[in-house]
């Protein structure tokens, strides 16, 4: 079975049209202590999060299906493969790394010397995950249903506070300052369909057999048309984007 981080590429289209963007304010406070405008989206995928970055944003992405579909979408902007353990970019060149649900994909001890590499002094490395907000009933109850291959231990608030620490350690060779978390309100409109497609591009689902995926599909979809808060027309799905950031010395 493939690795799930390099099952992507065969739904790329369908990530990038039902695949969230991020809140803003967390983007912005990601941002806000960088020294410079200079941006490097690392693990771009299809722009999810270039998009909001500005002018100066570099997307630098591995899988070349994802890549293409971040290029369809951003002609404008400079977009190169790479990967978090090879970025092809020089030496203290950007002043802000963020990465949008991809940083627990990178190996740590290969990509945080190299970012603290491509990052000025006193540049930012942050991380941005999108989770669902368990705290409404039937969100918590879908999570239940799905099952953890569509909503897993990252991906509600209180999991991803226990599971997620994927910034280099303070005062390791990398060179990074003791990290910040912040959380930030946020939610995507869906309707049933929609919601199933959004769940089906999960990195779990993708690499399920096909029986077992036609099959929790079928489940997610079942919950769905029996609530309702979802049974018919379009609903916000209650969110939250989570974020870490480190200071490089």
């Amino acid at each position: 079975m493939n690795h799930p981080a390099l099952s992507f590429g065969a739904a790329a289209s369908a990530y990038a049209e039902h695949r969230p963007d991020y809140a803003r304010a967390a983007v912005r406070w990601a941002l806000d202590a960088a020294p410079g405008p200079r941006v490097l989206d690392l693990g771009a995928g299809t722009g999810k999060l270039t998009a909001a970055l500005g002018a100066d944003v570099i997307a630098v992405e591995p899988d070349p299906a994802m890549l293409g579909e971040l290029r369809r979408a951003l002609p404008d902007v400079r977009a190169e493969r790479g990967s978090a353990e090879t970025i092809p970019l020089p030496d203290g060149s950007v002043d802000a790394v963020l990465s949008g649900n991809a940083m627990h994909w990178f190996d740590m001890d290969a990509a945080g010397p190299e970012i603290a590499r491509v990052l000025a002094p006193g540049g930012i490395l942050a991380g941005l995950w999108n989770v669902v907000d368990d705290q409404a009933d039937w969100v918590a109850e879908l999570a239940r249903v799905s099952g953890s291959a569509a909503i897993g231990p990252r991906d509600t608030p209180s999991g991803w506070r226990s599971a997620t620490a994927h910034l280099p350690e303070a005062g390791s060779p990398t060179r990074f300052e003791s990290p910040e978390r912040a959380e930030f309100p946020h939610g995507q409109a869906r309707t049933a369909d929609t919601l199933v497609a959004t769940l089906s591009t999960r990195a779990g689902m993708l690499v399920l057999p096909k029986p077992e995926r036609s099959a929790a599909l079928d489940r997610i979809r079942g919950f769905l048309a029996e609530r309702p808060e979802t049974a018919s027309g379009t609903f916000t799905l209650p969110m939250s984007t989570c974020a870490l950031r480190a200071r490089r010395l």
